[in-house]
């Protein structure tokens, strides 16, 4: 079956940092563009964060911009998203999807994670 999971999620402080990790399983990511979504309660989903089937390109939401880093490994099949400086309102399930280019709509992706539970909290 071709999946990807994410891990690193859990609970951090504010001003704390975590690292994401999409990890896939049935193909290799060295074709696809990889974007990081969150989703808050009571709110949309939406992009934070992508990047190039390369690496050689990556786009961030404004709000993440400065304070998250992504970054892939093709030869460990494996995305990243370095989350630093979190805020309470970054709070959200975090997921990972796989598309042929980035700036696609979501419902353009071809595989998704299950997600991974961020919360920034004191």
């Amino acid at each position: 079956q071709l999946q990807l999971v994410e891990s690193g999620g859990g609970l951090v402080q504010p001003g704390g940092s975590l690292r994401l990790s999409c990890a896939a399983s049935g193909f290799t990511l060295d074709y696809y563009a990889i974007g990081w979504f969150r989703q808050a309660p009571g709110k949309e989903r939406e992009e934070v964060s992508c990047i190039s089937t390369t690496g050689g390109s990556t786009n961030y939401a404004d709000s993440v911009k400065g304070r998250f880093t992504i970054s892939r490994d093709n030869a460990k099949n494996t995305v990243y998203l370095q989350m630093n400086s979190l805020k309470p309102e970054d709070t959200a399930v975090y997921y990972c999807a796989a598309c042929r280019l980035c700036g696609l709509s979501m419902d353009e992706y071809d595989y998704w994670g299950q997600g991974t539970q961020v919360t920034v909290s004191s």
